[in-house]
């Protein structure tokens, strides 16, 4: 018989469950340790998280700060900059870890596998036969490196893709009101009065 020894998932097995989950999205940023909470970079609206108990190894979270529970309720611009940290955090982990794929969405409410009613989106970055027997069979997910490790990683990665040239602002993009970017309106010709 062969033993898998997973001793980190002792700290998930043993947390205390309550209905309180929700509030994690809003405390781990008011921790004022982003190493302890794991929060990789913070922008604006929103911020970018490891999973503590992750799918794969480099499992992001991109989480709003205002608590929502769907994305109908954030306005335009905490929509725009929460895709735009989903996509840092897809370029994070493609220049880190070097994924063959990425497995990018939200589970919106419990019957679609939502545990946590603050919205949040899910970046698993994927490998060409990371899923085996031991998930489907064994219910157990295998992950080679520890958490920290894997933090570590991505923060060294993290200032070379925030000064990448397609991370830098269009050209065409002006600052609007409360700071958001948007693109110049074309003029429209005036019509002359009859």
């Amino acid at each position: 018989m062969h033993q898998l020894h997973a001793y980190w998932r002792m700290s998930y097995i043993e947390a205390p469950k309550s209905s309180g989950d929700a509030r994690l999205f809003t405390e781990l940023p008011a921790l004022g340790d982003d190493r302890a909470a794991c929060i990789l970079h913070r922008s604006r609206r929103s911020y970018l998280v490891l999973n503590k108990f992750p799918y794969n190894p480099g499992h992001l979270l991109a989480v709003p700060f205002r608590a929502v529970a769907d994305l109908a309720e954030l306005t335009r611009a905490e929509r725009a900059d929460l895709m735009e940290i989903i996509t840092l955090g897809k370029e994070v982990l493609r220049a880190a870890v070097k994924p063959d794929g990425f497995n990018i969405g939200f589970n919106l409410g419990s019957a679609a596998g939502g545990s946590i009613a603050h919205l949040h989106a899910h970046i698993v970055p994927r490998w060409n036969g990371d899923n085996n027997f031991m998930p489907v069979i064994g219910q157990t997910r295998i992950l080679p490196q520890a958490l920290a490790a894997t933090y570590d990683r991505l923060r060294a990665a993290l200032p070379g893709v925030l000064g990448a040239p397609s991370r830098k602002p269009d050209a065409r993009l002006r600052q609007g009101s409360g700071g958001q970017a948007g693109y110049r309106k074309a003029k429209t010709p005036k019509r002359k009065a009859r």
